[in-house]
């Protein structure tokens, strides 16, 4: 059995995406990204802000703290790490 002649590779998941700003890169080849959004209160109606930590990992160490990056869902790289830096979105601007 083969396959079939016009299939050369296998289709690209679709996995979770999210831009967050960099509060965090004290550690080797990790970043934490704080994801915010906002959301409706359930009973009340008014927008909150929701945020949330994420440890993602930083290969080469390039981003640095206060930069805006985009995160992808990967395999568990250790016991809290599942995240990976994909692109870096805008850079930390210098005070």
């Amino acid at each position: 059995m083969s396959a079939a002649p016009n299939e050369t590779a296998a289709p690209a998941k679709n996995t979770r995406t999210l831009v967050g700003r960099v509060v965090s890169d004290k550690r080797a080849k990790t970043v934490t990204v704080l994801v915010e959004r906002r959301a409706a209160h359930p009973l009340y109606g008014k927008i909150v802000a929701r945020s949330r930590k994420y440890h993602a990992h930083d290969e080469q160490g390039q981003v640095k703290m206060g930069d805006l990056v985009e995160i992808a869902e990967g395999r568990p790289i250790s016991k809290t790490k599942s995240w990976v830096v994909t692109r870096l979105v805008q850079k930390a601007e210098l005070i």
